[in-house]
């Protein structure tokens, strides 16, 4: 069995063995502990960088994901295909073809959403990293059609934010994020604004569905990555001093004297900015929900994070009371932000378990007579056979798949090759398909003819964002039309199979010599 995680070091941490070859199993030090080493390995830092040692870094331009090797993955589990008949075409070769696939769906309880591909982009918020790919993230989810999600803590974290009375009426940045979207939006998809504990307490949905347009909001419980608030680095007194009175937790404390003198003297170069946990109460959730629908909101989400089971079904049961528009369901352990590196790695339930307890809870709800809201998973998605997988395991009652840091690294491979381009220091890696934007990025031709003069105005981080979901969906439409399925709302949870006992238990989904038992049966025994 594979190593479950990698303990004292990481590429995350910047960290690592003395001794890579022999290396203790469970506490992950060296075999031997050598008095003189710099230390090297986690511990090693952490005895002289303390704290700062819990975040993966360089803080501010990465994102991270876990490297716990979980027990059970999408990867054990296979696509089935048929070769018998079709759904949602005629059966017919010349008419069932992959490119006749439609991969457009309606979300909602009123059905008002529609999207060209059943993504939604999960919640990046204050963290530097979202906002410097901003251009690109808000662009390629416009003009690809999908969801797009501003996550917690912009107008808190926004240095030109106003307030009156303790509540947002202006900020550039939470403006500029939405703008990024709606510049080039063309019908589908959407922008949502997502809100934390310092969030509501600010005003910021309120804000940005009466001044800036908002229809869809969404609530967060939390994330796969951590169980406890969203956490940044600062690098200035100001900025910490700023924070602290906009009422977050700042460590350490930015108005003592003496932290003030440590930071001056270099002691330490980053205050930590961090949010509250909230505190689920059934009666304040629904509260909550009634007064953005009565602010404006056509439309509002739950976003929640990998908890226990009985948190995972007051989800589902208070969004199906709601009547929310989409619960969005995040497995352990990726991030786009600065969570806790252990935590990252050791907390929470994994995708295929929290997934496989959704459809179940969800699946009840149904048998029960009750409404159940769209819902979304998230967790690690990145390429077409997890995202089919993912709508099957959930289905029908999963509609889209969530990504963040896969549309994130698209956005920031486009912008850097774009930034190549300008300087006329293309990478030979890159050069070899051309040295312009309509050579090296295979979609450019088509945005070109669809945009016309604008198309120079797109962002380069757009365009990688946009061609990388069009290989997502010229993908996926593939897997669609080898397991006959033609609509998105064709796709099953038969469309998939256990290929470990281990997975059949935990999912349901048959091992894959079961499936189609009483089928062949027929076949084998007709006349």
């Amino acid at each position: 069995m594979p190593t479950m995680t990698k303990l004292n070091r990481s590429a995350a941490t910047l960290t690592k063995n003395r001794t890579e070859g022999s290396i203790s199993p469970f506490s992950g030090m060296c075999v031997t502990c050598v008095d003189g080493c710099i230390g090297m390995c986690e511990i090693g830092k952490s005895a002289y960088r303390g704290h700062e040692v819990l975040y993966p870094q360089p803080f501010g331009i990465i994102t991270a994901a876990c490297e716990k090797d979980y027990p059970v993955d999408l990867s054990h589990f296979n696509i089935m295909g048929t070769a018998k008949g079709a759904y949602g075409v005629a059966a017919d070769s010349d008419k069932a073809t992959f490119e006749k696939v439609t991969t457009e769906v309606k979300i909602g309880r009123n059905k008002d959403l529609k999207l060209k591909l059943p993504f939604v982009i999960s919640g990046m918020g204050s963290t530097n990293v979202a906002k410097q790919n901003w251009a690109g993230l808000g662009g390629g989810a416009a003009i690809s059609g999908v969801i797009l999600t501003i996550g917690e803590n912009v107008c808190g974290m926004d240095d030109e934010t106003e307030l009156k009375n303790g509540k947002v009426v202006r900020s550039p940045d939470m403006e500029f994020r939405i703008k990024s979207f709606r510049d080039w939006q063309d019908g589908y998809g959407d922008v949502v604004v997502q809100a934390n504990v310092e969030d509501t307490r600010l005003g910021t949905q309120e804000y940005a569905i009466q001044k800036l347009g908002v229809e869809t909001v969404e609530l967060k419980w939390g994330q796969g990555a951590k169980d406890i608030g969203g956490e940044v680095k600062l690098k200035t007194v100001k900025k910490a001093q700023a924070l602290k009175k906009k009422g977050y937790i700042v460590l350490p404390d930015p108005e003592n004297p003496k932290v003030i003198e440590a930071f001056e003297k270099g002691s330490f170069k980053e205050f930590e900015r961090h949010s509250r946990m909230g505190m689920v109460d059934e009666g304040e959730f629904m509260k909550r929900v009634e007064e953005l629908r009565q602010a404006g909101a056509k439309r509002v989400f739950l976003k929640t994070g990998a908890y226990r089971p009985a948190d995972l079904a007051r989800a589902v049961k208070y969004a199906s009371k709601a009547k929310l528009d989409l619960l969005t369901v995040d497995g352990a352990g990726g991030g786009t932000g600065m969570s806790p590196w252990r935590m990252m790695n050791e907390w929470g339930l994994p995708a295929v378990e929290m997934w496989s307890l959704t459809w179940k809870f969800a699946d009840q709800l149904a048998k029960q007579g009750e409404y159940v809201p769209d819902l979304a998973f998230a967790g690690g998605i990145t390429f077409e056979d997890q995202i089919f997988k993912a709508l099957a395991l959930g289905g029908p009652y999963v509609k889209l798949a969530g990504m963040a840091r896969s549309p994130m690294a698209a956005a920031m491979v486009g912008k850097t090759i774009g930034g190549r381009i300008a300087d006329g220091q293309i990478p030979v890696y890159v050069e070899r398909f051309g040295n312009s934007r309509e050579e090296i990025f295979v979609t450019a031709p088509e945005l070109k003819q669809r945009f016309g003069d604008r198309f120079k105005d797109l962002p380069a981080g757009a365009i990688g964002v946009y061609t990388y979901f069009e290989r997502l969906s010229q993908g996926l439409r593939q897997l669609m039309a080898g397991s006959r399925k033609f609509n998105l709302s064709f796709i099953s949870r038969d469309d998939i199979a256990s290929i470990t006992k281990e997975a059949a238990d935990i999912s349901g989904i048959p091992f894959i010599t079961d499936i189609d038992k009483d089928e062949v049966q027929k076949i084998l025994k007709a006349k």
